[in-house]
């Protein structure tokens, strides 16, 4: 995964406020279709959304699991 600075800033400083995170993105109009960011787990992820990894940011950290609908 490549971020610019300021994203990969932004990680650190959500990682250090809720902990471990995790990414998903909706395919459907009605939830949005922008990426949405969560403490891990605290999204919960339904049949139809698959893992597509985990992701390790260098000098951030992680591993950030990204999720997407089906």
């Amino acid at each position: 995964m490549t971020l610019t600075p300021a994203a990969a800033d932004l990680l650190v400083t959500l990682t250090d406020l809720h902990g471990p995170l995790m990414f998903h993105q909706s395919a459907g109009c009605c939830d949005g279709s922008a990426p949405m960011c969560f403490p891990d787990g605290d999204f919960k992820t339904g049949d139809r959304d698959g893992e597509l990894g985990d992701g390790q940011v260098a000098g951030v950290g992680g591993p950030f699991g990204v999720w997407m609908s089906g």
